[in-house]
């Protein structure tokens, strides 16, 4: 259960501190909104953290364009960390215009949909500990329906000598917004820091933006309980 505590934050941050080893925090995140605490809270117990230099700047995760608006009135936001990619692109709506007007950075996890966009997963490739196994996005039917959408992402890889990876990746970049891909493997990480340097074209960017248009993909990112959490 999230507990959006305001001491719950304190020792949260004491905890850190101790395990870094160092005196400040750059960039705190709240990874998830308490549902029914007022962002409001929440945000006044880390500018109380900003303010007594522990905390550099505050970022929130997941959270909807009103709560950072709220929040940001309260104490400046720094960054808003968001799923987005190829597969997930609802932050385009609102959230994205949202951090731009209000000069926050917004940092994108799972640019590669939780592998989907790597163009090499197959549903056999899915533990039975795997938690996507749990997503709708990766169950049943809704996998191989979603891997039959990558012809376009793989005719630019082509074209361009990279992986559909780094096509996803430098799609993401193109938006101006930051990417936290992860790896557990050396060569997909090097292939990761690679993709900064490729340069999609405006064709390129516009035919994936076609291809992979709001709800291309079938089935949520999360089960209904994970999805609560999310843009909240």
């Amino acid at each position: 259960m999230l507990n959006g505590h305001p001491g719950s934050h304190r020792e949260a941050c004491e905890a850190s501190l101790r395990r870094l080893g160092v005196e400040r925090i750059d960039l705190y995140y709240v990874h998830r909104a308490e549902a029914g605490r007022p962002i409001e809270d929440t945000i006044e117990v880390l500018a109380d953290l900003v303010r007594a230099g522990k905390v550099a700047r505050i970022g929130l995760s997941e959270v909807s364009a009103e709560t950072l608006r709220r929040a940001h009135a309260v104490h400046p936001v720094a960054a808003v960390q968001s799923e987005y990619s190829l597969t997930t692109r609802d932050m385009e709506a609102d959230m994205l215009p949202t951090c731009r007007e209000l000069g926050v950075a917004f940092v994108a996890y799972s640019p590669l949909g939780r592998g989907l966009l790597s163009g090499r997963m197959k549903s056999s490739d899915l533990a039975q500990n795997d938690f996507r196994r749990n997503a709708p996005r990766f169950a049943g039917d809704a996998l191989e329906t979603n891997l039959a959408h990558l012809d376009t992402l793989r005719d630019i890889a082509d074209q361009r000598e990279a992986t559909p990876s780094q096509v996803a990746l430098a799609w993401v970049l193109a938006k101006g917004v930051f990417a936290i891909p992860g790896t557990k493997r050396l060569s997909y990480l090097e292939q990761n820091i690679a993709a900064a340097s490729l340069r999609l074209s405006a064709d390129d960017i516009a035919k994936l933006d076609h291809a992979y248009a709001p709800g291309r993909f079938a089935g949520d990112r999360y089960p209904t309980e994970g999805m609560k959490g999310v843009n909240a």
